[in-house]
């Protein structure tokens, strides 16, 4: 409905009003507001393609907290945000601990650059507390870091920064280095407030507590590797030749001939009560339904493949093979029917 109404349109409300007609109002289209002066670097495509790659960064670093925390760890990737750097930065809280991370590549993949890595205080808090023997469940103080919990949470960024280092080497010839740590988040001059960066969550889950960990990326750095990352993510598997696939399911298939299964004879089966079954006395006779000189069935997991022989050779109980009991899938107009053997002599 428009704000302004003309003198007829309030004449016709007032008398539609007497009357006692409903007033329908028109729904109001919601829409999304766009900032041109800034707009959007990064496609969702190539977001996506990115959190896949802090996907496996999780999955590595959850392992890693659970092996030195010595208790179950889940760390899930969240969906990656643009921002402006001023936004991400007064978001911060006044005490943090914060790891610069230098990167660079020999082979000009990328330009030397910087990212940051946010652990919050209450994570960083609860990992010191486990390391030193404590459980880890208790309320986060309301301070900054000594010099012992910074030692210890140097030496945690450091193995947090060879994560980094193994899981983008899979992808990109980029090498991280723990350049430094700050505490204080006012004084981080990195990037300028109007600049593009990536901010990226994982959500921690130890012991009951949720945290988070932040990760912010230039925008210069993800322009020079999102692309590459993204048909990564995205490829269609290719051709493959076919003597090299010949090759694989040979060794395939020999891999397999290796396996060992239990093979079973069985003379003939049938069905006692079972008030005979525990009557049973040692010389009792059972009558079978075959004759001695009858075909065995000879099953392999459970799965009858040869028919056989009772015999003897060396004074030891044999059985000989002589036929090969075949399954196969009958097709009748596009519809699969019940198995049905096959006899082909041995």
């Amino acid at each position: 409905m428009p704000e302004k109404l003309s003198q007829n349109q309030i004449d016709a409300l007032l008398h539609k009003m007497s009357e006692g007609a409903e007033i329908k109002q028109e729904p109001v289209q919601k829409l999304k507001e766009y900032d041109f002066r800034a707009p959007r670097k990064f496609t969702k495509e190539q977001l996506k393609a990115l959190d896949g790659l802090h996907e496996t960064l999780a999955r590595v670093l959850s392992s890693y907290f659970s092996s030195i925390l010595r208790i179950p760890c889940e760390i899930e990737a969240v969906p990656s945000e643009e921002q402006r750097f001023y936004e991400y930065s007064n978001s911060l809280p006044d005490n943090a601990m914060i790891g610069l991370m230098g990167l660079k590549s020999d082979a000009n993949e990328c330009d030397e650059n910087t990212i940051m890595v946010d652990l919050t205080s209450a994570l960083s808090f609860q990992l010191i507390e486990r390391l030193l023997g404590g459980n880890g469940k208790g309320v986060p103080p309301d301070r900054g870091f000594t010099d012992i919990e910074i030692a210890i949470l140097h030496h945690l960024l450091k193995n947090i920064t060879q994560r980094f280092d193994d899981v983008w080497k899979n992808s990109f010839n980029i090498d991280f280095t723990l350049d430094q740590m700050e505490t204080n988040p006012r004084l981080l001059q990195l990037f300028a407030p109007e600049d593009i960066v990536v901010i990226a969550m994982l959500e921690v889950k130890i012991g009951g507590n949720t945290n988070t960990i932040t990760i912010c990326l230039p925008a210069d750095l993800l322009e020079q590797t999102v692309d590459r990352l993204s048909r990564k993510f995205t490829k269609v598997k290719k051709q493959q030749d076919p003597n090299q696939e010949k090759m694989k399911k040979q060794l395939v298939l020999e891999n397999v001939c290796e396996s060992e299964l239990e093979m079973k004879a069985v003379f003939d089966e049938f069905t006692m009560p079972l008030h005979e079954i525990l009557g049973l006395q040692p010389m009792d006779v059972i009558p079978l339904h075959k004759t001695v000189n009858s075909d065995i069935s000879i099953t392999i997991d459970d799965t009858v493949w040869f028919t056989a022989k009772l015999g003897e050779t060396k004074r030891k109980k044999a059985i000989k093979l002589n036929n090969i009991v075949e399954q196969t899938e009958m097709v009748t107009n596009g519809q699969q029917s019940a198995d049905v053997p096959r006899q082909h002599g041995a």
